[in-house]
């Protein structure tokens, strides 16, 4: 809202100093400021607002070190990052910008679905939550509703070339090179390969002539795909305080620098990668969200004040895939979230072979002292704020890696 009130101000009224809110870095500058600032000092509001409603965490008997200390604690803590989030974002960002429509949307339907899950565990007093089948078919909504936007909206398109060799003009005596072009198109990035970009129409090339019209039939499954996938993954990652939101503050900083440099014609030139116009936008809603991130572990951090509960692990989940996807990138959710792609194999191979060895022995065995992963650790004896801070260093190091593979090809 305060874009556009400057935006006013500097074009109709020509007042000095307003014309700096046209710059996507200073937007997201105020935007990171100020989410810092709400998820610090209102975020304490809002967990002694939880205490006061008695939103405490019900701790299963796990025979972790430290589990009986967290009984109690306020749970719903996501309440912080999903309103430190959309504060800013209100007010910096464009909000006629289909992507930021998107994410907020995001924003608040996965917010919703884990606010739910949450409530009926802490009033309920049902330890199951929300049944899984019901989350499913909130992130399949999801995702159906973000492919649909992104394959069939006339404001998402990728700059191309356009395939035409230069043209030698008699009239004036000069070579012209054919502009490039916007168009729709289902092209992604594939890292570490020299020609890096694949069309998801191309699986229907098979089909014949046309198949690029019914490339949503592939498109639209792979974003439900990635929205369930990445947002389940950062649930079972908010095991211990301070993981969770630690590692997703790193990886949603580097798709911010991927955002910001698709989304500038001149850098995206430079690195020659695919360029997504009005994607930078996007950056505002980043900052935003980093900030609100990094203020909610000041209070989830060991020991902590606060828990996201679904309500924040949900939301950063489906955040994340979203963001991944609209930046043509979601091919590099597997090494940028390499945290949450480990904490959620880690259960699928223990349970897959829990019931295997159940069957063909007739007792289960497990893999691992205990799942999700981060659990592993604790049954060896580490203190889970040296898990954490391994957990995050490793978490650098593939947000590092992601950015590498700029010009790693």
């Amino acid at each position: 809202m305060l874009y556009y009130l400057f935006e006013y101000l500097n074009k109709i009224l020509n007042i000095s100093g307003t014309g700096v809110f046209q710059y996507i870095t200073f937007r997201s500058a105020m935007a990171f400021m100020l989410s810092l600032l709400l998820s610090t000092i209102y975020g304490k509001r809002i967990i002694r607002f939880l205490q006061n409603q008695q939103v405490g965490e019900t701790v299963r008997e796990l025979g972790l070190a430290g589990q009986n200390e967290k009984a109690g604690t306020p749970t719903m803590g996501g309440l912080i990052i999903i309103f430190a989030t959309l504060v800013p974002v209100l007010l910096f960002a464009k909000l006629q910008n289909i992507y930021i429509v998107l994410l907020i949307v995001t924003t608040l339907w996965m917010g919703t679905i884990g606010f739910i899950d949450d409530y009926i565990k802490i009033f309920k007093k049902d330890k199951q939550g929300l049944k899984g089948i019901f989350k499913v078919f909130g992130q399949v909504g999801l995702g159906l509703i973000v492919g649909t936007v992104l394959y069939f909206h006339q404001g998402v398109t990728v700059r191309t070339d356009t395939g035409k060799t230069d043209v030698f003009k008699e009239t004036t005596g000069y070579v012209v090179t054919p502009p490039p072009v916007e168009e729709k198109s289902t092209a992604t990035t594939i890292p570490f390969f020299k020609n890096n970009e694949f069309d998801y129409a191309e699986l229907l090339a098979w089909t014949g002539e046309g198949y690029e019209k019914w490339a949503w039939l592939v498109f639209i499954p792979v974003v439900i795909f990635i929205i369930t996938a990445v947002s389940n993954g950062a649930n079972l990652t908010d095991g211990i305080d301070g993981l969770a939101a630690g590692t997703s503050a790193i990886s949603v900083l580097a798709l911010g620098i991927f955002t910001f440099l698709s989304g500038n014609i001149i850098f995206s030139n430079y690195l020659n990668i695919m360029y997504i116009p009005n994607s930078g936008e996007m950056t505002v809603f980043i900052a935003s969200f980093v900030g609100a991130l990094i203020g909610f572990l000041w209070y989830n951090s060991y020991p902590a004040s606060v828990f996201m509960g679904d309500t924040g692990s949900l939301t950063i989940g489906g955040i994340i895939a979203v963001l991944a996807i609209a930046v043509r990138k979601e091919m590099l959710i597997p090494l940028l979230c390499g945290v949450f792609l480990v904490e959620n194999l880690s259960v699928v191979l223990q349970v897959s072979y829990f019931k295997y060895t159940k069957k063909r022995f007739g007792e289960g065995r497990r893999i691992f002292l205990m799942s999700p992963l981060h659990h592993h650790y604790q049954k060896k004896g580490y203190h889970e704020s040296k898990i954490v801070t391994r957990f995050w260093i490793v978490a650098i190091m593939l947000a590092i890696l992601s950015i590498i593979t700029l010009k790693l090809r």
